[in-house]
């Protein structure tokens, strides 16, 4: 099973290790990730696969955005097809 996060918010130092350490702790693998700054603004969409994860996706759900709230960054995860289906035209 795999799913995409995003993260938009404010650019300051440790978005990625923040974001990237949850991930760790719950065995979560990033298969793809892209990032950059849009002005003062961080915006990174990353695709994970979640096989070999610790506990549930909505647990993983929890804690992520628990972790945006501390960074004070939008922190977002859907399901692969999920977030498909919503992209296509």
């Amino acid at each position: 099973m795999k799913a995409v996060i995003t993260v938009i918010g404010k650019d300051k130092t440790g978005i990625i290790y923040g974001v990237t350490s949850v991930l760790a702790e719950n065995d979560v693998n990033i298969m793809d990730i892209n990032q950059t700054i849009m002005q003062d603004y961080f915006t990174m969409v990353m695709l994970v696969d979640l096989k070999g994860m610790k506990g549930d996706f909505e647990e993983l759900k929890k804690k992520l955005e628990k972790k945006g709230e501390e960074l004070c960054v939008n922190i977002r995860i859907q399901h692969e097809d999920i977030f498909k289906c919503m992209h296509e035209v």
